[in-house]
């Protein structure tokens, strides 16, 4: 199922062209090959905070899954994410609650300082910065991370979605009329239904119905822990 995580990216980066288009479109060079790689590094820098988003949810929904509690917990993230992705634009307020102002406010002065600067380690930052700002895709990418369980599923999953967005934003940067709007805004209609169908593939999944979507979950006794290997019949 990580391959709907590089759909996911795509699919968000045209969410992505309104939210982060103007950061995307500073980031800059003084040749057109430096040009290039400047926009490279910034994106990277995206993918790689996306992530250590991705590791630390990991090792959050990693414990849970050494419980035993792995498909009701993936079931329970498959119906989280349908509700995200009928209701993504309005995640991306999330993070303009009071208690996390602060968080926001820092990360803008960072992308700040970074823009100034210039050069690439700047560009890197100003990606790395980047990838904490609100947004619905992501938080809807990190709920299918955390319904994996795995701290290295869960890296895979979000630099695999970080590096779905960057085509469609490369092309932003180079030429921000080459796809009209109109198209852009069919591919954002997409979003929910893409959404809606990776939310059932986690429902599916945590079902066991012994199918590739829905293996069963075998529990073993090793030593004093309980350990689940997942079995495809």
């Amino acid at each position: 199922m990580l391959w709907t995580a590089f759909i996911l990216g795509f699919l968000g980066s045209f969410h992505c062209v309104g939210m982060c288009g103007p950061i995307a479109l500073a980031v800059g060079g003084s040749g057109s090959k430096s040009f290039f790689y400047n926009k490279i590094l910034y994106n990277l820098g995206r993918s790689v905070t996306y992530a250590i988003l991705g590791l630390i949810i990991g090792n959050i929904g990693f414990p849970l899954s050494v419980a035993g509690v792995q498909q009701g917990f993936s079931i329970a993230m498959g119906v989280l994410i349908l509700i995200m992705a009928l209701s993504y634009k309005k995640a991306d307020q999330f993070l303009t609650i009071p208690a996390l102002s602060g968080i926001v406010i820092w990360v803008k002065r960072q992308l700040n300082r970074f823009l100034k600067a210039g050069g690439p380690f700047a560009f890197f930052g100003t990606g790395l910065a980047n990838g904490l700002l609100p947004c619905g895709m992501v938080y809807m990418a990190l709920i299918a991370a955390l319904a994996f369980q795995s701290p290295l599923l869960g890296t895979t999953y979000m630099f695999f979605f970080g590096i779905g967005t960057i085509p469609m934003l490369l092309v932003l940067m180079y030429s921000g009329t080459l796809i009209p709007v109109g198209a852009r805004q069919k591919f954002q209609k997409a979003i929910p239904y893409l959404g809606v169908l990776i939310g059932l593939l986690f429902i599916f999944r945590g079902l066991g119905l012994g199918m590739f979507f829905s293996p069963d979950l075998h529990v073993f006794d090793y030593g004093s822990q309980q350990v689940e290997i997942t079995m495809c019949r």
